[in-house]
């Protein structure tokens, strides 16, 4: 089995970089500058890579030899990352 992208260390928590998300919009009081704009997009890619990478960790785990027999999992709440943008 090849190792995935969290086991390799290339891509952080989605809660993390969620965290991350809303202290930038916090420190700005809801309006980006030009500089934290590019910062916030770089942020959504990494966000949604962590989420696509959690979701296919978890997929494999419930594909793995013995997962049949095991107990159902819980499902994954994912964080709900609201986005709103300074007219």
């Amino acid at each position: 089995m090849s190792p995935t992208l969290r086991e390799l260390g290339s891509v952080r928590s989605a809660a993390v970089v969620n965290a991350e998300i809303r202290a930038l919009w916090a420190k700005s009081g809801s309006r980006l500058s030009a500089a934290d704009e590019a910062k916030y997009q770089l942020l959504l890619v990494e966000w949604a890579a962590a989420v696509a990478a959690e979701r296919a960790e978890d997929a494999e785990a419930d594909e793995e030899p013995g997962a049949a027999g095991a107990a159902p999992r819980t499902p994954r709440a994912d964080p709900v990352l609201r986005l709103t943008r300074a007219a």
